[in-house]
């Protein structure tokens, strides 16, 4: 059984997972990237829909600072057929994501991480220690938002602080596994 890392433990390594671009990744795949953001993801949820714009602003806002961004779909595609690698495909390209969307098809990933719903993100630092755990921001609805939770730990981990608040509890719908 893995053994889940504690916040500021050493994030668990992947390998190979695929893309929707058809290739495949690794953690170290991004060893050029100062901090990594692994948010375990899907199709379907609607709490996954309301922050997939949010996440390409994230993205796009942070890249500039050796931020990296990756999406991470760990539902069982046989029990979720919204969640299939060629749905994964369609979705990234109607929603034109400007971060890789890989498939963990058999959920280790995310049981490694232990991520529970979707989205549920993880801050990694330079050294890949998990930094932050859990929601994007505090509301499913962006016009409700009053906490940004994800955006204050890097804004934290990139000036040079410690993540004032490191953990909350992710908002979503549950992994299918």
């Amino acid at each position: 059984m893995t053994t889940v890392p504690e916040l500021g433990g050493k994030a668990p390594a992947f390998e190979a997972l695929v893309g929707v671009d058809g290739a495949r990744y690794s953690l170290t795949s991004f060893a050029d990237r100062r901090l990594l953001v692994l948010v375990f993801s899907c199709n379907g949820c609607p709490t996954v829909k309301a922050a997939e714009d949010r996440l390409i602003a994230i993205q796009h806002t942070y890249q500039e600072g050796g931020v990296q961004l990756l999406a991470i779909n760990s539902n069982n595609h046989y029990l979720s057929p919204a969640d299939s690698y060629p749905e994964m495909v369609a979705r990234a390209e109607a929603k034109a994501f400007n971060f890789p969307y890989l498939q963990d098809e058999q959920g280790m990933v995310a049981r490694s991480y232990g991520a529970a719903r979707t989205p549920h993100a993880f801050l990694l630092d330079e050294e890949r220690r998990v930094r932050y755990r859990g929601r994007i921001q505090d509301s499913r609805d962006p016009a409700k938002v009053t906490r940004r939770d994800l955006e204050n730990a890097l804004d934290d981990l990139l000036a040079g602080r410690v993540v004032l608040v490191a953990e909350t509890e992710p908002l979503g719908c549950a992994i299918v596994w």
